[in-house]
């Protein structure tokens, strides 16, 4: 098999291990959802409280929201990913298998990780933003150019999620247990990504430092494309120089980690 068919084939099985966790899936879009209904309310009083908020009408801004509860998931802003694996591999010594096999480490866990978000997104991201289709004033984009260049923004922002869930992992090579770390990222991705805000109400240099981190790859880019607030193309360089420093970073500490040979409980 070559090596681009076996990448794929990973990607693959990702897809389907995730497909087959329907309960766990639906709850999911249940919570979405529910998730989506209070942001919406709260984002109507605070827009017609303050109208353009932001630079967002309320139509943007409801649209914003319920593009959020569909990206959740997609990009792991709270986790729930391949890291929590990788993690308990390292710490079990089962790395150890891993890095004898004759694939690429990084690009092994990438595969299964684009496989993951595809499955997300189809499984948990267009739902809950037809249903606020249906039942909100959304501003969404009625010609398919912009769609695709979203879901191009889409990409590049697992992509960057997955670069710094990759090298959250990869400090259970110094730690006892990653969790810690882990649980650091998620609260900066909620923070950070604009899962609970856009990050362009924040003021001044706050603003500034936040829509500068990796995180608002994640859901504050592809929002701003899909609502045409942003470039298409300064936003993917945005996108692609993070990911392309984090992954650099991310072999750079796998290669420090296995000279290190630190395998814990092996």
């Amino acid at each position: 098999m070559g090596t681009g068919r076996l990448y794929a084939a990973v990607a693959a099985g990702g897809f389907r291990r995730y497909a087959t966790y329907r309960v766990a899936t639906a709850a999911g879009l249940f919570t979405n959802t529910v998730f989506g209904l209070i942001l919406a309310y709260t984002f109507i009083a605070l827009w017609d409280e303050k109208p353009h908020l932001g630079g967002y009408d309320q139509a943007q801004a409801l649209t914003y929201v319920w593009v959020g509860q569909a990206l959740l998931t997609v990009v792991s802003v709270m986790g729930g990913g391949f890291e929590d694996e990788l993690i308990e591999r390292i710490r079990t010594g089962d790395i150890a298998i891993d890095l004898y096999r004759p694939v690429d480490l990084q690009l092994w866990w990438l595969a299964q990780d684009m496989g993951r978000a595809l499955f997300q997104l189809l499984g948990r991201g267009a739902v809950p933003l037809a249903f606020g289709a249906v039942f909100f004033e959304l501003a969404l984009p009625g010609d398919l150019l912009t769609w695709i260049a979203f879901l191009v923004a889409v990409a590049l922002g697992v992509l960057v999620s997955f670069s710094i869930r990759y090298l959250v992992a990869l400090s259970a090579f110094w730690l006892m247990d990653g969790a810690g770390v882990a649980q650091m990222a998620w609260i900066l991705g909620i923070f950070c990504s604009g899962m609970v805000l856009p990050l362009n109400v924040f003021p001044g240099v706050l603003g500034e430092v936040v829509r500068a981190l990796p995180w608002s790859s994640l859901i504050q880019a592809p929002a701003d494309v899909l609502l045409g607030t942003a470039d298409p193309l300064g936003t993917y360089a945005f996108q692609a120089a993070w990911a392309l420093a984090l992954l650099a970073a991310g072999r750079l500490l796998q290669s420090a980690a296995t000279r290190r040979v630190v395998v814990q409980g092996g």
